[in-house]
């Protein structure tokens, strides 16, 4: 196994795992602040802009992981 194969299974694949972790729970904590909120337009709008970044993680990090894998298959990895 060569050191940058060992370094994406060690290091970036779970580092790509803890992101995607914190994308979903900013996404769900979105969609909790703003059902929990109904009645606060400011808090709701707190729950909207936390669901934007959310979803925005979750499609950057779909990227990145995409990426990885491309430049790992194309370098035989």
């Amino acid at each position: 196994m060569s050191i940058i194969n060992e370094i994406i299974v060690q290091v970036v694949n779970p580092v790509i795992g803890l992101l995607f972790a914190i994308a979903i729970a900013v996404f769900i904590w979105g969609i909790i602040g703003f059902i929990w909120n109904a009645g606060s337009e400011e808090k709701r709008t707190t729950g909207k802009q936390h669901i934007i970044w959310g979803l925005v993680g979750l499609l950057i990090m779909a990227t990145v992981a995409g990426i990885i894998e491309i430049i790992a298959n194309f370098v035989q990895f």
